[in-house]
């Protein structure tokens, strides 16, 4: 009988430890926050990453947009722009004034700032650095009481398994000065990582291009003997080779010399690929046995900015934390109609950052990554895309009860045009689509493009597709740039559309029609064999749920007119040598500015800038004498009355010609929560970490009450925990008094 109810005993025994297991399996489920249960009333931004971690984070060859939000934070290159001025307007970061060039002729001569193009051999910037601006804390910097670099000549094993600048006992900084920028520029010639502006730079920088060859012949000579998969290299110090276009005459002025006149170079200043870089930072990361630990300037960047990286997980985590070295720039105090309504000028002239810490978590997955900003633990869904706001948008305007949430937890959604387009064009090197044979087939090809020009609604499009909506295009510019005309009666397509009571109207599908029999395709089909006319669409992603919609759509706008569009869906890489071997025929494709100048849209037109001939820009391998003509007259003009002639030119050929069928421009929208004030998000501003603000407490009031506890599936489960206990007990019971025939005893 003992025996029996110790084994009772333990049987119970063991049921109450599984029901204790289950009652904290339970209690762990009602807090659903993925941060420490104090993070939300720290002063830090949280957001999330939906692709991996950034490849480059060096500034000579960062320059890929999920990037932005690191260098930008961490670099200052010489220029920015207003955070609210709208079109955008260049401000000084580490220089001291945003400078005008000084023209000199061919003898050296100084030219007046009206000086035609031609007469200008070079364009000289004097640009001023300002003074007292510090590196952040970094191990490069650091000396000993000799003044000696303490770890610039570390010993084997000394570095051990660090693998942060963090993790080195000193630490140092020292000022910026305009040499930092002089060997930034000489590093777009290394050969040892990718320097994707080399190239541009190397035709107007003075003495770059043979500056190029010079270090590639030193580069082999350090490098002699090494393994070409050898991760350590001997310090490259570009110090030690000098070059003529770009100098430091003072401690605090840089002199960039450029060839010829182009305005643009402005717009350049304002990029990373001009962020100053110290050598002491080359160098420390140099030594042997740093890139093997991760210490390199692509995942631990050494700036001046307002940030700094402290956290770096591979695919996981990475944590920008506040440069304490940072002089603190004020935040503006005048900007747009509207700001101040907005709340956006709300903090004049308080320093920034306002935040102590930026926390992106690695998000890939759409439904967690929005599930956590309906909660409230991101701050933002994303930082480096302007177009997560329009999901919202319209999930908003297909449901009342959605709206009503949004509304009640005073989601921000701003929506706006922006500079990036989205189009499908034409390979013009295609034989049967392209701009080839004679005079007459070249009018015939013409002609079948601008059927399809008609045909594909781009206005329909957006209907269709909310999230991916946009306006409609007439040609390759968006609004806000200078001698764009969209969204003027002006600047209508005429090929496309036409002026109907004042308004755009598209082209009807007869007139299309009318076209596509002039190119000798009646009914789609070809004139003379009868066979139906087959297209090819390249298109750089594979199909999926979400894409095969738009596919679909697609194909169907060709079918308007009887043709007929074979889908070759690929991923990003495939695509991408197939444009560059020129075996494209109809393509997607999108462009985000590098900067607010009409140049960087109609660039992607230049003939001599062909993806398949020149590896360039120029997807749809378009060439026009004219339009070429006009290009290289646009580079050398200055914004105004001539410069907007030479635009309504260049755009009225290519509207003609039709080497795209010019798609759309997509609004822009984010989504930040109530709590995050200064947010006015655009493509052209990498730099809005530092002036967000965050109001914790308001963060921490309403995360609460978007996500109390609810206790009836706890209280249901520990019921239902009992009855198993109840039930266990009682079978075992029943069993223990059954005699060995099967019969119950008494």
């Amino acid at each position: 009988m003992g025996s029996l109810k110790a084994r009772a005993r333990n049987v119970m025994r063991a049921a109450a430890g599984v029901a204790s297991l289950a009652l904290m399996a339970v209690l762990a489920g009602c807090d659903n926050n993925p941060w420490p249960s104090d993070a939300a009333a720290t002063n830090t931004f949280f957001t999330s990453v939906q692709e991996r971690s950034p490849r480059h984070l060096d500034p000579t060859a960062s320059y890929w947009n999920n990037e932005t939000p690191y260098t930008y934070s961490i670099y200052e290159p010489l220029y920015g722009y207003h955070y609210l001025k709208r079109p955008f307007t260049l401000v000084p970061k580490t220089a001291a004034e945003v400078v005008k060039p000084i023209y000199l002729d061919k003898d050296g001569k100084i030219l007046p700032e009206d000086a035609p193009g031609e007469r200008i051999a070079e364009s000289v910037y004097e640009v001023p650095i300002k003074k007292g601006v510090l590196y952040q804390p970094h191990p490069a910097f650091a000396k000993d009481e000799q003044g000696n670099y303490r770890y610039h000549a570390l010993k084997a094993g000394e570095l051990g398994p660090k693998r942060s600048p963090l993790e080195f006992e000193h630490q140092g900084t020292r000022e910026l000065v305009a040499d930092d920028f002089v060997y930034a520029l000489r590093r777009h010639a290394t050969t040892r990582i990718t320097a994707p502006i080399y190239g541009l730079f190397s035709e107007y920088v003075v003495g770059l291009k043979e500056y190029g060859p010079l270090i590639k012949a030193e580069d082999a000579k350090l490098r002699k003997g090494l393994a070409p998969t050898d991760m350590d290299k001997p310090f490259l110090d570009f110090r030690k080779f000098e070059m003529s276009g770009v100098t430091a005459p003072d401690k605090h002025l840089l002199r960039i010399r450029i060839k010829g006149k182009y305005p643009q170079w402005n717009y350049w200043m304002a990029m990373t690929f001009l962020a100053p870089i110290p050598w002491e930072a080359d160098a420390f990361y140099a030594q042997k046995g740093m890139a093997a630990n991760g210490l390199t300037l692509d995942v631990w960047p050494v700036g001046t900015g307002p940030f700094m990286m402290t956290e770096y997980v591979q695919d996981r985590r990475h944590v920008l934390a506040r440069n304490p070295n940072y002089r603190g720039e004020p935040y503006p105090c005048d900007g747009m109609p509207g700001d101040k309504e907005a709340g956006l000028l709300a903090d004049c002239g308080k320093k920034t950052p306002f935040i102590d810490k930026v926390v992106f978590t690695i998000d890939k997955e759409k439904v967690p990554r929005e599930a956590k900003f309906k909660q409230g633990f991101y701050d933002t869904p994303v930082v480096e895309r302007t177009d997560t706001g329009l999901e919202y948008i319209v999930q908003a305007k297909d449901s009342e009860d959605v709206k009503r949430e949004f509304d009640y937890k005073g989601f921000q959604l701003p929506k706006f045009i922006d500079t990036n387009s989205y189009f499908i064009a034409f390979n013009m090197l295609d034989p049967v689509i392209g701009d080839m044979g004679t005079a007459a087939e070249k009018l015939k090809k013409k002609k079948l493009r601008q059927a399809i020009a008609i045909v594909i609604d781009w206005e329909e499009w957006s209907r269709i597709f909310p999230m991916d909506a946009g306006e409609a295009a007439m040609g390759p510019l968006p609004g806000g740039l200078f001698g764009s005309r969209h969204g003027t009666p002006e600047g209508i397509n005429p090929v496309t559309h036409k002026l109907v009571n004042g308004e755009a109207q598209r082209r009807s599908i007869e007139e299309a029609q009318q076209l596509l029999i002039e190119a000798g395709y009646p009914g789609g089909r070809d004139a003379q064999s009868g066979q139906p006319l087959v297209l090819n669409y390249d298109y750089y992603s594979a199909p999926t749920p979400e894409t095969k919609s738009r596919l679909d759509w697609t194909v169907k706008q060709f079918a308007k007119i009887g043709l007929q569009l074979e889908v070759r869906a690929t991923d990003n890489n495939q695509f991408q040598d197939k444009v560059r071997k020129g075996k494209h025929q109809i393509f997607w494709l999108g462009w985000l500015a590098d900067y607010p100048d009409a140049e960087n849209f109609l660039f992607l037109l230049y003939g001599p800038n062909g993806k398949t001939k020149a590896d360039g820009e120029n997807t749809s391998n378009y060439e026009s004498v004219e339009f070429d003509k006009l290009y290289n007259q646009l580079k050398q003009l200055d914004d105004g009355p001539e410069k907007q002639v030479v635009i309504d030119k260049m755009v009225k050929i290519a509207q003609e010609d039709t080497p795209w069928t010019w798609g759309y421009f997509p609004f822009a929208s984010s989504a930040y929560q109530a709590w995050v004030h200064n947010a006015k998000p655009a493509v052209m501003i990498r730099d809005g970490l530092r002036y967000y603000r965050v109001d914790a407490a308001e963060r921490v009031r309403r995360t609460a009450d978007w996500n109390k506890a609810i206790w009836w599936p706890l209280i249901g489960g520990l019921l239902a925990i009992a009855l198993v206990v109840w039930g266990a007990v009682r079978s075992f019971k029943k069993r223990e008094r059954l005699n060995a025939r099967g019969e119950l005893l008494a």
